[in-house]
């Protein structure tokens, strides 16, 4: 039988590891890892990613994901 923490695939974000469930696409990855996605730019493996193909990427094991998030100032 195997365990749920076995399933799980290995990326890299903003330079550390973290562990996420097979088969999710980018949308989907910052939803897992709680990221407001209204708020973030998203480089993967060292290309900018548009928002509008998030839904359509896929993040395999070992992808290196850059998140940037914006801040307002005043």
């Amino acid at each position: 039988m195997r365990s749920i923490e076995t399933d799980l695939l290995e990326i890299v974000v903003n330079g550390g590891t973290r562990r996420i469930p097979p088969d999710l696409t980018l949308d989907q990855v910052l939803a897992y890892l709680e990221v407001n996605s209204e708020q973030v730019a998203v480089e993967k493996d060292g290309a900018i990613v548009r928002k509008s193909d998030w839904s359509s990427t896929l993040i395999r094991s070992g992808s290196n994901l850059e998140i940037v998030q914006f801040v307002g100032g005043g």
